[in-house]
């Protein structure tokens, strides 16, 4: 199948680098927004929430947003192709900013929740970058293509947090109005990119169908630790990022602390994606996956030990780098499991799997730090990224005993 491929054109490793040039491009305009969500939403919670409780609520539905469009977005895509489901989940981020926008100057907690929800359903497609860029490359050019995608994030890491410092007044005396509408610009530029791309809507061969069951591809043991170890890796990630700038301002620091908190961890997430793919390829998956789990487990620890503005920077930076790792080596393991014809089904169990996580630790972070405080939510890692490790273990032995 491959080879037929091959020779119409589809793999092809100068259109891949191409495309994942661009798609870095574009997945730094949409870092740069999510961060702005998750940096001011659990702010902007406990200005409008009627509750303490809901104060990470906006958060969770960014996350939702995420998590309830995965899935309708690889049909979609699968349908219509790659560059017109990017543009328009780039078309969401922008109605989502409009309406934040008016939801901050109307102080519609409710609205602004809807908001949330938009941009979470724009970064469903932005998950899906990484999965173009690897669509036209070759298997030895796949792991970096993923790489470079996620490097893209650096720009979001970067320029995020300065962007939501330096607009979050511009509407004054509205707070944060302004990194609201700076996030609809982006939103445009990113619309703008992806136009560029080169993605052909994939077309089966006569005799291959729509490839294997579902049931008989999700059996494979391999695609079975990888789906979990993107679900723990992306779930205790967003686990502790959602709490960190609501626990920072309760412990006495400001907003701008927070962010540049956020920022290294952001630039954690994503600097390690230009030598993952090389440490993939040298070391191999499961070893890297290995490695990203342990370093989660020390980003709980540091959290635990101390409260200071170097216990949050450290324990930030060591979970963005344990993320980079876990996910990026997930993902890769997620695209050894299937054939071209079931890659729209298999990526999109994969997404839904990860980011339904994700919704439900972004909803527990919120109640686990207003009822049992910033102790917990660290605490609350360590099972989920256990269950990662017995599963690789698990792989290790069913891979031995063939």
């Amino acid at each position: 199948m491959t080879a037929a491929l091959a020779g119409d054109g589809f793999f092809d490793d100068r259109k891949a680098r191409r495309n994942s040039i661009i798609l870095a491009l574009s997945m730094a305009l949409a870092s740069c927004s999510a961060i702005i969500v998750f940096v001011t939403g659990g702010l902007i919670g406990s200005m409008l929430s009627p509750a303490k409780s809901l104060i990470t609520l906006p958060i969770s539905t960014f996350v939702l947003g995420t998590a309830t469009t995965t899935v309708p977005a690889s049909i979609l895509m699968g349908k219509i192709g790659r560059k017109p489901g990017f543009m328009l989940g780039a078309s969401m981020a922008f109605a989502g900013a409009m309406i934040a926008v008016y939801a901050l100057f109307e102080r519609q907690f409710a609205l602004f929740c809807l908001a949330t929800f938009l941009f979470g359903s724009y970064q469903a497609f932005v998950q899906y970058y990484r999965f173009a860029a690897a669509d036209r490359a070759t298997e030895a050019f796949r792991a970096k293509a993923i790489s470079w995608v996620l490097a893209g994030g650096i720009g979001g890491s970067v320029f995020g947090p300065v962007i939501m410092i330096y607009t979050k007044e511009l509407m004054s005396p509205v707070l944060f109005a302004g990194s609201y509408l700076a996030s609809g610009f982006l939103a445009l530029c990113a619309f703008a990119l992806i136009s560029l791309i080169d993605i052909p809507v994939y077309r089966p061969v006569h005799d291959e169908g729509s490839g294997r069951p579902l049931a008989v591809i999700l059996r494979q043991p391999r695609l079975i630790v990888a789906i979990l170890t993107g679900m723990v890796s992306y779930g205790v990630m967003n686990l502790l990022m959602t709490a960190t700038p609501v626990a920072m301002v309760n412990c006495g620091f400001d907003v701008d602390d927070s962010a540049w908190v956020v920022q290294w961890h952001s630039l954690a997430m994503f600097v390690p994606s230009f030598f993952t793919g090389h440490l993939i390829a040298r070391f191999g998956v499961e070893r890297i996956i290995s490695t990203g789990l342990a370093i989660l487990i020390l980003a709980a620890i540091a959290g635990l030990t101390g409260i200071t503005f170097a216990h949050f920077s450290i324990g930030l930076v060591l979970l963005g780098l344990g993320w980079n790792f876990g996910y990026i080596g997930g993902t890769t393991m997620v695209t050894e499991c299937y054939e071209p014809s079931e890659k729209a089904k298999v990526q999109a169990v994969n997404d839904f799997s990860v980011f339904a996580t994700v919704a439900i630790a972004s909803l527990s972070s919120g109640q686990l730090l207003n009822a049992l405080g910033w102790s917990a939510v660290n605490m609350a890692l360590f099972p989920m990224v256990f269950a990662a490790i017995a599963g690789l273990v698990w792989l290790n032995f069913k891979s031995r005993n063939r």
